[in-house]
């Protein structure tokens, strides 16, 4: 079966690990809990016409200084960026991410989930500032706690990796 390495990259307390939970068991917890490192799901998808394990590395969330290794996300062969709508530096930190993933693992397909849209009256993240990033990334509302966008957020990304031409499986 053909596996894709995906890797969930954004700063702490964006709801990385929600999504991931959301999207492979149909949960959601309001508990935070901080991931140490890397923690690895799979989840079988038909992308298509054909069956695809994702390999979701949902990575600890940057935090001050401390940097996303590069080491967990070569070989990935697709990224998503989670930014949380109530935070702008979560958001901000998007560019260096991008730069990180293209040292790293090449230019793979990404897109953008702008997670926690379900707190709409506390939104700081304009329109505008979509707009600036919309011909470069997909980017999709998404909301861990309601389910909004978490399917599609995955399978626009599957579907992207299985459509590059000579990506590594």
């Amino acid at each position: 079966m053909n596996q894709k390495k995906v890797c969930m990259i954004g700063v702490y307390g964006t709801g990385k690990t929600s999504l991931v939970q959301q999207y492979v068991h149909s949960k959601f917890s309001e508990k935070y809990h901080s991931t140490v490192g890397v923690k690895i799901d799979r989840k079988v998808v038909e992308v298509i016409g054909e069956n695809l394990t994702l390999v979701l590395w949902d990575i600890a969330g940057k935090e001050g200084d401390e940097e996303v290794p590069a080491s967990y996300v070569r070989g990935a062969h697709g990224v998503i960026f989670v930014a949380d709508f109530t935070r702008r530096e979560t958001w901000d930190e998007l560019p260096a991410f991008d730069e990180l993933v293209q040292g790293a693992a090449g230019v793979v397909p990404t897109v953008v989930a702008l997670n926690k849209a379900d707190l709409t009256a506390q939104r700081v993240i304009a329109p505008e500032d979509e707009q600036k990033f919309a011909s470069k990334w997909d980017i999709i509302h998404t909301s861990a706690k309601t389910g909004q966008g978490v399917e599609d957020i995955f399978q626009r990304l599957a579907r992207a990796m299985v459509k590059v031409p000579g990506a590594a499986s």
